[in-house]
């Protein structure tokens, strides 16, 4: 039997980091098997769909690297994919449970709805609809039809026993049909209600897993009897359990917590959120972490989905970030970082390459870049405090004359480098007998006015320039001098 797994979002907004490792899960499911991965797009509520909405799920799954084998912009052989396509389906299915005696019409008011929930003792918002238009004939219905009654379709419950269903995750759940209210599958507007949907389409689609959030396991017997009713096969049920800010708050973007869009904005690399969210409910049997798609592809083990909800760690993405910035090669790179570090540096004369080579082992994200980097257009204002250093045993008293002894001696150099400002400074530590950081690290103040830089005196010195250095030597020396005249 061929895996056919389907990622079905709702047209809502943004990407949130549950809907995507959703659509990763069920992807991972698909491909470990050889599979088919199917995009597909449930709009039936009209009320919640943005704008947009659309674009922002196909360029997520671009940009991550999860591409469909079938879905509503390449086409497939259980199309159409847009749920709003496939209106006559819904309505077809609905009446053949009717039939059935599975169903029936309901012509309830709103009013008369809204009274059963007043009515309600416990005062809860909710209350089971008292099956007031189950027993109406045949007759009574038609007539109603004809005098375009607006109704809704409803499934006939059982009212005994029980339903059990199996969950990969979660095992066998079982519920008391007494429990279980007459869900309604076509709404008065025509449209499918989200479950009815869900099942006619994964049914014509032959989906074999369903993969979504735990708060889905309460509707699960409601599709498994839907199943039933049709004599249909259930699918596989995979419920992952949710992703949370904190051991009590799930994540949520009211509350703040990003979404896949904002990750990207705040620098994070594409490849490491879906490694990171890979592991958000997911543990590989030899507890390696850092992993490529496709790995992930040929690792992924559906029994290696665990049932505790997942904190979403930003500081663990941020190192795990940081690993596949130092990972990369040096073309790769700067291709990646080349924009920014263009809006970050305005200087066309200095060798943007060479910045790139200093940043890379030192960025957790693409958004240090431009702090970390600002000094090379201009000179930031700074105290001279920043010239004190125990580990390199400087006070401002060595530095200024570390930096008067340095300035003769770079103006004479002629041939500007890395490798001959090396030399040159390295000569004159032996010449003065000073240790390397009496030196190197006034330089390197006087270079960045940084406490802390990407890079140390010589590698600064040779992207600044030689007359850019100097100037700034100069700065660097006048600046102690007025320091230590006025104490």
């Amino acid at each position: 039997m061929e895996i056919r797994t389907r990622f079905a979002p709702s047209p809502t907004g943004y990407m949130h980091i549950g809907n995507l490792r959703t659509a990763l899960y069920e992807y991972l499911i698909a491909k470990s098997q050889k599979g088919k991965f199917i995009l597909r797009i449930e709009d039936t509520d009209q009320e919640r769909f943005v704008e947009g909405a659309i674009d922002i799920i196909y360029n997520t799954l671009k940009l991550t690297g999860l591409y469909y084998d079938e879905g509503p912009d390449i086409g497939g052989e259980y199309g159409p994919y847009i749920q709003s396509q496939r209106m006559g389906i819904y309505m077809d299915y609905a009446k053949e449970l009717v039939e059935k005696g599975q169903a029936y019409y309901c012509f309830c008011t709103k009013e008369r709805l809204e009274a059963l929930k007043t009515s309600n003792k416990e005062g809860e918002a909710f209350s089971k609809y008292d099956r007031h238009c189950l027993h109406l004939s045949s007759e009574q219905v038609q007539k109603n039809l004809d005098a375009g009654m607006p109704f809704v379709i409803r499934q006939k419950m059982p009212t005994e026993g029980t339903t059990t269903f199996h969950d990969v995750v979660y095992g066998d759940i079982t519920v008391e049909n007494a429990e279980l209210d007459d869900q309604i599958l076509m709404k008065a507007d025509g449209f499918p209600t989200y479950n009815f949907a869900n099942v006619v389409d994964d049914h014509l689609m032959k989906i074999t897993h369903v993969v979504r959030g735990s708060e889905y396991l309460s509707s699960t017997p409601k599709y498994s009897l839907l199943y039933e009713a049709f004599g249909w096969e259930a699918p596989v049920y995979v419920h992952l359990p949710a992703v949370m800010r904190d051991a009590h708050n799930k994540l949520s973007k009211r509350h703040g917590d990003k979404s896949f869009e904002d990750l990207l904005k705040e620098g994070f690399l594409v490849e490491a959120i879906v490694n990171y969210i890979a592991l958000l409910g997911w543990s590989p049997s030899d507890n390696k972490e850092i992993f490529t798609l496709k790995e992930l592809e040929k690792a992924f083990d559906i029994n290696g989905l665990s049932k505790s909800p997942s904190i979403f760690d930003i500081k663990k993405l941020t190192w795990m970030n940081g690993e596949y910035i130092k990972a990369m090669d040096a073309d790769t790179f700067y291709s990646t970082i080349e924009s920014r570090l263009k809006d970050a540096v305005k200087n066309t004369a200095l060798d943007l390459k060479k910045i790139a080579a200093l940043l890379q082992k030192r960025l957790e994200t693409l958004n240090d870049i431009a702090p970390l980097v600002d000094f090379f257009d201009t000179l930031p204002e700074y105290s001279t405090e920043l010239y004190i250093h125990k580990k390199m045993k400087t006070t401002e008293e060595i530095a200024l004359s570390s930096l008067k002894a340095s300035l003769p001696v770079l103006e004479q150099l002629s041939d500007w480098n890395e490798t001959t400002i090396h030399d040159t400074l390295m000569s004159l530590v032996q010449e003065l007998g000073i240790k390397n950081g009496q030196l190197l690290w006034p330089i390197r103040t006087a270079l960045s006015g940084e406490p802390t830089s990407p890079g140390g005196a010589m590698e600064l010195a040779d992207i600044l320039g030689k007359e850019e250095s100097l100037s700034r030597i100069k700065i660097g020396i006048e600046k102690l001098e007025k320091r230590l005249s006025s104490i």
